[in-house]
C-alpha cells in the first residue's frame, strides 16, 4: 500500500527522548561545549595563521584538524541543540543530506588526517635530517589535498547510492546520517549496505594499519637509536597523536556498533555525540600542552593580555 509520504520533501525528526528536568541542563552543557569548542579550535587556527613560525608542516595539519572539528561539530551541534528543547523538528530532505554529507565527510576526514599527522611524526623522526626536503609545504599541500579529497569522494558516492532510492517514509529516528537516510526507502539497500560496509572497512583498515605501521618503524627507530634525549621527545610527541587517535578510533568503533546492533541502536544519539565533542575538546588542549612552540605562543599571549590590563 502506498504510503502518503511517498518521497515526501520534508523529513520529521523525532525529538531526544530525555526527561523535562534535565531538558535545559543538557541543552546548557551542550552549548558551553559548543563554544569551548569553537574557541578553542579556532584560537589554534588563528595562532597558526597569524605566527609564521607555526605555519609548518606539524602545525598545518594541526590546523586541518582544527578545521575539521569546527566544521563537524558547527553541522551538529546547534541541530542536537534544538532538537533536546523541541519536540518534533521538520526539516527538508536536501537540507538533510547536506548535514549527512559534512557529518560523514567529518568522520572520514578525522581518519585520513591522522594518517597524514602519524606520517609526519614518522618522518620527523626516523628521518630528521630529510624532514624539511620530504615534509615541503608542497607536500603538504598535496597531503592534505589528497585527504579531504578523498574523503569528499568517498562520501559523495555514499550518498549518491542513497538519493537514487524513492522514499515511502519520512521520519528520521535518529539524527541525519546516510544509514538513517536510506531506511527511508522501500526499495532494495543491498548496494548500499554493501558499499557502506567496504567503505567503513577500508577506511578502519587502512588508518588503523598505517598508524601502526608507522608507529612500529618508530618503535624500532627508538630502540635503535641511543640517545635518550631524542627518545624521549619521540614518545612524548607520539603519546599525544597516539591517545587522540585511540579516543577518535573507540568512539567511532562505537557508532558502527550502535548502527549494526539493534539492542544498542537507542544509545546511538549518546555515542555520536561522544564522537563529535570528545576529541574536538581533547585536540587542541592536549597539542598546546604538548606542543612547545604553540604552548609558548599562548602563554606569551596570555601574558600581555594579563600586563596590559593591570
Amino acid at each position: 500500500m502506498n504510503n502518503i509520504t511517498y518521497n515526501s520533501p520534508i523529513l520529521l525528526i523525532k525529538s531526544i527522548d530525555i526527561p523535562h528536568r534535565f531538558i535545559y541542563p543538557v541543552f546548557v552543557l551542550l552549548l558551553v561545549t559548543y563554544l569551548i569548542i569553537l574557541t578553542t579550535n579556532l584560537g589554534v587556527m588563528l595562532l597558526i595563521m597569524m605566527d609564521r613560525r607555526l605555519q609548518q608542516p606539524m602545525y598545518l595539519l594541526f590546523f586541518s584538524l582544527s578545521f575539521n572539528d569546527v566544521m563537524g561539530n558547527t553541522v551538529v551541534l546547534p541541530r542536537l541543540m534544538f532538537r533536546v528543547v523541541s519536540t518534533n523538528l521538520f526539516i527538508s530532505y536536501t537540507h538533510c543530506v547536506s548535514q549527512a554529507f559534512f557529518s560523514h565527510t567529518y568522520g572520514t576526514s578525522c581518519h585520513t588526517v591522522m594518517m597524514i599527522m602519524a606520517f609526519d611524526r614518522y618522518v620527523a623522526i626516523c628521518h630528521p635530517l630529510r624532514y624539511t626536503s620530504i615534509m615541503s609545504p608542497t607536500m603538504v599541500a598535496k597531503l592534505t589535498a589528497s585527504a579531504w579529497s578523498t574523503s569528499v569522494i568517498l562520501v559523495s558516492i555514499l550518498l549518491g547510492l542513497t538519493i537514487r532510492l524513492k522514499r515511502c517514509h519520512s521520519i528520521i529516528i535518529h539524527a541525519c546520517t546516510n544509514p538513517s537516510l536510506y531506511k527511508l526507502s522501500c526499495e532494495d539497500v543491498t548496494i548500499n549496505d554493501i558499499y557502506g560496509l567496504t567503505f567503513t572497512v577500508a577506511l578502519f583498515s587502512s588508518s588503523i594499519s598505517s598508524v601502526a605501521f608507522t608507529y612500529f618503524r618508530i618503535l624500532i627507530s627508538c630502540v635503535s637509536t641511543k640517545n635518550k634525549e631524542l627518545n624521549r621527545k619521540a614518545v612524548q610527541t607520539c603519546a599525544t597523536h597516539l591517545v587522540l587517535y585511540m579516543i577518535m578510533l573507540c568512539s567511532g568503533f562505537l557508532i558502527i556498533i550502535s548502527d549494526r546492533i539493534k539492542i544498542l541502536n537507542r544509545y546511538r544519539p549518546v555515542v555520536s555525540m561522544l564522537f563529535h565533542i570528545v576529541p574536538p575538546i581533547v585536540n587542541p588542549v592536549i597539542y598546546a600542552m604538548q606542543t612547545k612552540e604553540l604552548k609558548a605562543r599562548i602563554v606569551q599571549i596570555l601574558h600581555s593580555k594579563v600586563s596590559q590590563q593591570q
